[in-house]
C-alpha cells in the first residue's frame, strides 16, 4: 500500500462491503477501514426472509466475502464497531470508546432499521423484528411446526415470512391496516393477486384492521387484539411495518437530510468528501429526473461502484433503474422501475392473472411505462427495462396483447 490516504466506510452490510471491494477494484492503494456494527461478517439481507428462513441457505452461503478476503485486500474490518459521531470539518469519525478515526474520504452505508410503532406489549418476550441474521434465527426457532405466528404488516417482509412459515407448517395470521396487501408498492390491482395467493395457501388475512395491543401474560406475548375486540392467539408475533433509514449521524453532522441523506447522481452528499450508498441514499436519479430513496438489495449491490469512483475523484453516476424481487409459495416475481405512491394512471396486464403467469405495467397519464413486473415469466426483464427507460408512449391495447412482442412495442 503506497498511498497515505485513508477511506473510512461506516456500515458493514452489503453496501459497505461492496464499497470496499469497488475501491480495490478501482486500484485504490490507500487504507480502507470498514466499521460494522454487527459481529458477523457483512452479508446479504434478502435471504433472511427467503432462503435462510426456509432452511435452504446458511449464513456462510450469503456472506459477501469471507475473512481471508479482507486480510488479502488489506481492508481493516472492525466488527462490533460503528461510528457514533462525524466531524466534517476535522474529517474524523468518533468510535464508541471515544477515540477518533481520521479519514480523507468517507462512505456512509448505515442502512436501515425496523420501524417500531408504539404498540402496547411490543416489548414483551416473543415479539420479533426482522433486520439481522440473529433476528431471523430467533424467529426461525420460534416458528416450529404447528406454532401460531401473527404478523403485523402485509408488506414484503411480512408476506415473505408468512409464506415461509406456512411452508414450515406454522399457523399464520397477517394483520394489515390497508384493505389489500402491498398497496403502497403495487396498488390494489396487483395487491389482490398476493391476497388471493396467501389465502389459497392457508394464511388468514385480517385486512383493513387496527392493532389495539399485543396481549401479554407473565411478560410473554400471547396474541394480538384488534380494534374490533378480536384476539388472535400467538406463540410468536412479528412486527413488520417497514424500515427507517439510519440517518442520525449524518443529520447531527450537518449533512443535508430529508427522509434520507441527499446525494447527487454520483452519490456525493452535501459535503464533497462524503458519499452515501444503499438504503439511506436519497439520490437525484439522472434517468428518472427526480429524487428517490429505495430500500432495495440491488442498490446496495450496484451503487458502491459509483460511490467508489466518486470517492476517487472520477466522474460517475448511478443510473440503474430500481429493481426488486420476491418468492412466495409458487409465485416468483421481478419488478423494474419506480412508481411514486398514487402517481400512475392505470395498470395493464398481459397473460394469465388468475394463473399467476403474467406481466404487469404501470402507466402514467401520458402513456409512458413507469414500471413493469414479470410474474413466473423469466425472459422479459430486459425488455421491461427498455420499456421503462424509453421516453416513447405505448398503445395500452397492444401492450396488453400477448401476440404483440415487447420488442415490437419498443420498435
Amino acid at each position: 500500500m503506497t498511498s497515505t490516504r485513508t477511506f473510512v466506510i461506516v456500515g458493514g452490510g452489503l453496501a459497505g462491503a461492496k464499497t470496499a471491494e469497488a475501491l480495490r477494484d478501482k486500484d485504490f492503494e490507500g487504507s480502507i477501514v470498514l466499521l460494522s456494527e454487527e459481529e458477523h461478517l457483512p452479508y446479504d439481507r434478502p435471504p433472511l426472509t427467503k432462503e435462510h428462513f426456509a432452511g435452504k441457505k446458511s449464513l456462510d452461503e450469503f456472506t459477501v466475502h469471507h475473512g481471508d478476503w479482507y486480510r488479502d485486500q488489506h481492508v481493516d474490518l472492525r466488527l462490533g464497531t460503528t461510528a457514533t459521531d462525524l466531524d466534517l470539518a476535522a474529517h474524523t469519525v468518533t468510535l464508541p470508546d471515544g477515540s477518533t478515526l481520521k479519514y480523507d474520504k468517507l462512505a456512509l452505508a448505515t442502512g436501515s432499521r425496523s420501524r417500531r410503532p408504539p404498540i402496547n406489549g411490543s416489548d414483551a418476550e416473543g415479539v420479533h423484528y426482522l433486520r439481522s441474521v440473529d433476528e431471523s434465527d430467533a424467529l426461525i426457532e420460534a416458528v416450529a411446526d404447528g406454532a401460531r405466528l401473527v404478523i403485523i404488516g402485509a408488506g414484503w417482509i411480512g408476506l415473505e415470512v408468512a409464506a415461509s412459515a406456512r411452508q414450515k407448517g406454522a399457523d399464520v395470521a397477517v394483520i394489515e391496516a390497508s384493505e389489500l396487501p402491498l398497496t403502497n408498492s403495487l396498488g390494489p390491482e396487483i395487491g389482490r393477486v398476493f391476497a388471493d395467493l396467501h389465502r389459497e395457501n392457508g394464511v388468514r388475512l385480517h385486512l383493513g384492521a387496527k392493532v389495539e395491543e399485543i396481549t401479554v401474560e407473565a411478560g410473554r406475548a400471547t396474541g394480538v387484539r384488534l380494534g374490533d375486540g378480536t384476539v388472535l392467539p400467538a406463540d410468536a408475533v412479528l412486527v413488520a411495518v417497514g424500515a427507517a433509514p439510519n440517518v442520525e449521524i449524518a443529520e447531527r453532522a450537518g449533512l443535508d437530510v430529508d427522509g434520507g441523506v441527499l446525494v447527487d447522481a454520483g452519490l456525493q452528499t452535501s459535503h464533497p468528501d462524503v458519499v452515501a450508498v444503499g438504503d439511506i441514499a436519497a439520490q437525484l436519479h439522472p434517468r428518472l429526473g427526480t429524487r428517490i430513496r429505495v430500500e432495495h438489495w440491488a442498490n446496495a449491490l450496484n451503487q458502491p461502484a459509483v460511490a467508489a469512483a466518486t470517492m476517487l475523484g472520477r466522474s460517475a453516476e448511478y443510473a440503474q433503474l430500481p429493481y426488486f424481487f420476491t418468492d412466495q409459495f409458487d409465485l416468483g416475481m421481478e419488478y423494474t422501475g419506480y412508481v411514486p405512491l398514487k402517481s400512475y394512471e392505470r395498470v395493464i396486464v398481459r397473460g394469465d392473472l388468475p394463473g399467476r403467469e403474467f406481466l404487469a405495467f404501470w402507466l402514467d397519464e401520458g402513456g409512458h411505462v413507469l414500471a413493469g413486473m414479470n410474474v413466473n415469466i423469466w425472459d422479459a426483464t430486459d425488455e421491461i427495462k427498455q420499456l421503462v427507460s424509453s421516453p416513447a408512449t405505448v398503445d395500452p391495447d397492444r401492450l396488453a396483447d400477448p401476440e404483440v412482442t415487447l420488442t415490437d412495442l419498443l420498435d
